[in-house]
């Protein structure tokens, strides 16, 4: 089968899905021999656009777990805004250390929807946006060496088949809920309101995490105000050059700190050809 182009398609506010996407697209364009081309649709003008595909073309399509699924406020666009129109993919989404759950299949059900024909997916590991205690300085050498054996074995899939390929079946419930999240106390912890303050005396006000802010939430004149809804990515508190962002709301805190207790082991990553 030949395949004429590939895309590394992804969601990244702060970058282990952006590494992810394009390790396993580069590794794919050097054994399909074809082009390969990046599309970020992380900040607000990006996605805001719909991208089209075909036949010939390969489509990594990745994205981060948010409570075990896809970012809610991404999910309509990769619902409405992503025609595959024949091509082929690779679902792939990144998860913080606790569980992909059901992100995977909710991934590879959209693709499908959207006339994509997802022959790969695999769920990979990296550093939780929320705590570096989370799977700490994932993904590491052998994460990345995952990702290429993945992409070496969807390639293989592909270049092998003599007639029409069939969609891989992930584990998970693309249709189950959120997962809900809890706090040191095993009861839900409600954050959806919660948002990131500014340390006064650490802020320049240069606006940077206005500029990587992928709701455009953050006020550009002045960054100490947040206008909009916050996804709690972490975008800002990771990207601040000055450390000037935090979160100060005890859900969200105490939430963080019940993941400390109980997901410090090494998650595997997973896998489906």
């Amino acid at each position: 089968m030949q395949i004429d182009h590939v895309y590394a398609l992804y969601f990244s506010p702060t970058g282990n899905t952006a590494l992810a996407a394009r390790t396993v697209a580069h590794k794919l364009a050097e054994r399909f021999d074809a082009p390969c081309s990046e599309i970020d649709i992380t900040l607000p003008a990006a996605h805001a656009k719909p991208h089209t595909f075909g036949p010939g073309d390969f489509v990594v399509a990745a994205g981060p777990t948010y409570a075990g699924k896809l970012p809610n406020k991404m999910l309509p666009y990769y619902q409405e805004q992503l025609h595959g129109c024949g091509a082929l993919a690779a679902a792939v989404v990144t998860f913080g250390n606790r569980s992909f759950d059901n992100s995977l299949a909710e991934l590879c059900a959209v693709l499908q929807k959207n006339e994509f024909c997802p022959v790969g997916a695999g769920a990979f590991v990296g550093t939780h946006a929320f705590s570096d205690k989370l799977a700490p300085g994932r993904p590491g050498a052998e994460d990345l060496q995952a990702l290429r054996e993945f992409a070496d074995a969807v390639a293989a899939k592909v270049l092998a088949a003599e007639g029409p390929l069939t969609a891989v079946q992930p584990t998970g419930d693309a249709a189950a809920p959120y997962y809900v999240p809890k706090g040191v106390d095993g009861q839900p912890a409600k954050f959806l309101k919660a948002k990131p303050l500014t340390h006064e005396d650490r802020c320049t006000g240069c606006g940077l995490c206005a500029q990587e802010c992928p709701m455009g939430s953050i006020d550009m004149a002045d960054p100490k105000q947040v206008t909009g809804v916050c996804i709690k990515c972490q975008s800002c508190v990771r990207k601040c050059p000055h450390g000037a962002k935090y979160f100060t709301d005890e859900a969200f805190l105490s939430h963080i700190a019940m993941l400390e207790q109980n997901f410090t082991r090494p998650a595997e990553n997973a896998v489906f050809v």
